[in-house]
């Protein structure tokens, strides 16, 4: 963690967090790159930002540690299809994702992710272990037949207990619906479902609507983040609950997993139930 008033003037802020911190510039910038570090409570990303006498730089910085897969993380499994809460800071696929993760765990070479999630976000994903299973529940995402249940922790009150966000995401219809669970005037936690899948979906319709998910990186830049946020190490997105009729059987599947522990705490941060 730093906090502190920069009092020289003209150094660069890879500079700074490499001296100030002990680090290489290599690592310093890896720190930058993943934005978690704020000048005068904005996000800055330039590894050659000008520090200026008087400047506020503030983030959080901790050793990320693999995601460690067990058994356990499978919450629900038949013969076509399983279920797994993916941990925040891990992949849903590629060499050192969910995905791969499972194939060693469970010896089942041609185990697929069948949607996504983003590396950041946690909760339900499912997965075909077979490629035949994959063909056939993948057009049940353009059908809207797979029930995808979001909770988050937003900045600010939301003003309304319920609302519909509707705005075309990369000229493509998109529609997320949000729910009030709790709020202060700091923060709200609300529960979401999304009727479309586009790319970043609900972080980028809660951020049009001046309500970015807490520790958003990407779509929370571009304002000044509360000093209480910037301690937040990852977005506070959670997949809650998914639920489909099983392709083959046509039998009703529906898992819910329980709010992460880092989500937990966020929401007692913030006073929020």
């Amino acid at each position: 963690m730093v906090d502190c008033s920069y009092t020289g003037n003209g150094i660069t802020l890879i500079e700074f967090l490499s001296s100030r911190l002990g680090i290489s510039r290599g690592k310093a910038k890896e720190i930058i790159d993943q934005r978690r570090v704020f000048v005068n409570g904005m996000r800055v990303w330039m590894a050659r930002h000008v520090l200026k006498a008087g400047d506020q730089i503030t983030g959080a910085f901790h050793a990320e540690k693999p995601a460690e897969i067990k058994r356990a993380s499978i919450l629900y499994e038949d013969h076509d299809y399983l279920i797994a809460d993916k941990p925040a800071g891990i992949l849903s696929n590629g060499p050192q994702g969910l995905e791969n993760k499972l194939i060693a765990l469970l010896g089942c070479q041609e185990l697929a992710a069948c949607h996504r999630l983003d590396k950041d976000t946690s909760g339900c994903l499912i997965f075909a272990r077979y490629r035949q299973a994959k063909e056939r529940i993948i057009p049940l995402f353009a059908q809207n037949k797979i029930t995808k249940k979001y909770e988050a922790v937003i900045r600010g009150l939301l003003p309304q207990e319920t609302m519909t966000i509707t705005a075309p995401l990369d000229n493509q219809r998109a529609v997320t619906r949000i729910r009030r669970l709790d709020a202060t005037p700091a923060a709200s936690h609300v529960a979401v479902v999304i009727e479309t899948g586009r790319t970043h979906q609900i972080r980028k319709h809660l951020a049009a609507i001046g309500h970015p998910v807490l520790g958003d990186r990407q779509y929370g830049a571009g304002r000044a983040v509360p000093r209480r946020e910037r301690s937040i190490a990852r977005q506070m997105l959670h997949a809650v609950e998914i639920s489909f009729r099983q392709p083959f059987t046509g039998l009703p599947v529906r898992c819910r997993i329980e709010l992460p522990d880092d989500f937990r705490e966020c929401l007692r941060k913030y006073c929020l139930k």
